[in-house]
């Protein structure tokens, strides 16, 4: 796949502009969560544009869009001058490495993605009065001394740490997106994604549940850092993909970051024990020291996506574990037949709601 996977006719020239739903840019189109994205925004009448620099998106995720007559990929950095003036009608910017293995790798280029990718974006938005969403994160909160967290909670964060980069540059791109609005009177919608899995996510991006299939799939040791108290809390992604399409098609836009998530709460040990269960692993579960900066708890309070944009989860975590396990069973070639000892308890254990 060359630099353009087919020729993008620049501008409102394009003939597709006004036409469906309008055109939509997504920076970071070839990521775990951008090519969802990408496909649910063709799937509802939009032309889309991705661009994305391939560091850590992947070609192979856009495969079955890529001829869609509607989808235009662009290989670019957001951090550099956009490569045309694109008219646009919404953008989302999902550009940035979002595991740390990937973001602790170039940390300055990390703070630059979320900072200058932001302002390329913004002033792209203001241009054409484009409304604009940002992909920002649970992480802005630090290791939080409030549980679950609101949006209304400013965190307990760490300025200087080697998270910080990714931390702090959301934060700096929250500020952006909410002083460009206040400013210019553009139309911003901030998403604090908590943690999401499911297809296409990375085997080595160093994400728990990545990790836990991945090991389990080998017959590896499953690696739980610290005791495995710490929690998380796991939402499917296509139930966040659908979070994303109702706060950018709110009528009113918030005046604030929306917590998307899933508040079913489990203890990283949980999740381990989940996974050797239904890959019917023979892994053990061994401990490693606790990540600097590794958050204790971590649970969304959703009480504003419930309320104003009618939003909460749906998928149970065994049923996107059974699909995301399939999807690493078939990237890693099929090693292991998998499927659950006991599906109906734990169906019924990790049940959304319970």
């Amino acid at each position: 796949m060359n630099r353009v996977i087919k020729v993008l006719k620049l501008g409102a020239s394009s003939g597709r502009r006004g036409a469906g739903r309008g055109r939509a840019l997504v920076a970071g189109g070839a990521g775990f969560l951008g090519s969802h994205l990408c496909e649910r925004l063709l799937g509802d009448g939009y032309e889309v544009i991705a661009l994305d620099n391939f560091h850590t998106g992947k070609r192979y995720n856009l495969t079955g869009i890529a001829g869609d007559a509607s989808f235009t990929c662009i290989k670019h950095d957001v951090v550099d001058a956009l490569p045309g003036d694109f008219a646009v009608d919404e953008i989302y910017n999902l550009a940035c490495p979002a595991s740390p293995p990937h973001y602790q790798a170039d940390p300055i280029h990390t703070f630059k993605t979320s900072v200058l990718g932001s302002i390329n974006l913004l002033d792209l938005a203001r241009r054409h009065g484009a409304k604009i969403f940002q992909a920002s994160t649970s992480e802005v909160y630090g290791d939080p001394l409030v549980h679950p967290q609101p949006e209304g909670y400013f965190g307990n964060v760490n300025t200087h740490g080697p998270r910080s980069c990714y931390d702090e540059g959301k934060r700096s791109a929250e500020t952006l997106f909410f002083d460009y609005s206040r400013t210019y009177g553009i139309d911003v919608r901030v998403a604090r994604i908590f943690n999401t899995y499911g297809p296409r996510m990375q085997p080595d991006d160093g994400r728990v549940v990545s990790n836990f299939i991945v090991q389990a799939l080998r017959g590896e040791d499953i690696t739980v850092y610290g005791s495995g108290t710490q929690t998380r809390s796991f939402c499917f992604v296509e139930d966040l993909i659908e979070g994303f399409m109702r706060l950018m098609n709110a009528p009113v836009a918030p005046q604030h970051p929306v917590n998307l998530g899933n508040p079913v709460e489990f203890t990283i040990m949980e999740l381990a024990e989940l996974v050797v269960d239904y890959t019917n692993s023979r892994s053990r579960i061994v401990h490693r020291p606790l990540p600097v900066d590794d958050p204790r708890q971590r649970k969304p309070d959703i009480s504003f996506a419930r309320q104003h944009l009618g939003w909460e989860p749906k998928v149970a975590l065994s049923e996107g574990l059974a699909h995301t396990t399939a999807y690493f069973d078939a990237l890693l070639g099929g090693r292991r037949s998998v499927g659950s000892r006991s599906a109906a308890r734990s169906s019924v254990h990790v049940a959304v709601g319970s």
